[in-house]
Formats: structure tokens, C-alpha cells, sequence
């Protein structure tokens, strides 16, 4: 699920998913605005699945939470 594998396509993987996140974040935001951003992607399909490339996301250090809000490093 976090790699694609031969049953997940790379846009179904939470690694893709997080490169679509990367793609729409603009500046430091609140995570509910980029949700709102994001959610018309049928890819992301679940505020869960978000949240997981999120946590992905911020595991390998591409961003980070200053001062409630979600920023690139």
C-alpha cells in the first residue's frame, strides 16, 4: 500500500498519493485547507488515505507542522 506493486497502481499508492499532496500545497496552510484542495482527486478517494500520506509524508521529512501549520521543509 505504500509502494505500488503489481495490484497498486503508483497514482493508488500512498506514495503517490503524497506526491499529489506535495503537488497542491502552497505555502504553509492548515491541513483542512489543503484537505479541501485535494479531495475532488478520486486517487486520494478518503480523508484516512490522506492522512496516511501525510504521516508518510512527514516520517521521511518532507513536511512539517509549525505552528498548526503544514509546511514543505
Amino acid at each position: 500500500m505504500i509502494l505500488p506493486t503489481k495490484h497498486i497502481t503508483p497514482q493508488r499508492s500512498l506514495l503517490g498519493v503524497g506526491a499529489l499532496v506535495l503537488r497542491h500545497m502552497q505555502g504553509a496552510q492548515t491541513i483542512t485547507r489543503l484537505w479541501e484542495s485535494v479531495l475532488v482527486y478520486p486517487e486520494i478517494a478518503t480523508f484516512e488515505r490522506f492522512v496516511l500520506a501525510l504521516d508518510l509524508l512527514y516520517l521521511i521529512g518532507v513536511v512539517e507542522i509549525k505552528d498548526g501549520l503544514l509546511q514543505k521543509t
